[in-house]
């Protein structure tokens, strides 16, 4: 259900840069979420449609951009990608590891639409 939260929180976001922008639409939203994240893309769109309705986002397609987990060996340096859970160093076996990537989530950018000027 956290999703709702953070979905509103990327319109809140994406709203207010379009604004700056003198935007008329936002059209495309690029969001970057690390596959350690508990964010799920589908409960964000399932959101989207709802909190965007009556916004400058209205109708904007969102892009769901998913890096990879990515672990660190403090034992013997190695780093190495995990694809469900954690596991142990392929390299030593030792569970002495950090997380060197796969916990990020943000809005990288987006697209907008701007009215168009007329000359006199």
């Amino acid at each position: 259900m956290h999703e709702l939260s953070v979905t509103e929180s990327i319109l809140s976001i994406a709203s207010e840069y379009a604004q700056k922008a003198e935007a008329k639409k936002v059209t495309d939203i690029h969001l970057v979420i690390g596959r350690l994240s508990s964010i799920v893309d589908d409960s964000v769109q399932f959101y989207w449609d709802f909190v965007a309705e009556d916004s400058i986002c209205r109708g904007a397609k969102l892009h769901f951009e998913r890096i990879p987990a990515m672990l660190k060996c403090q034992d013997c340096d190695f780093t190495y990608e995990i694809t469900e859970r954690l596991t142990p160093c392929p390299k030593c076996g030792g569970y002495n590891t950090a997380i060197v990537s796969g916990e990020e989530f943000y809005l990288d950018s987006i697209e907008i639409e701007k009215e168009e000027v007329k000359n006199p």
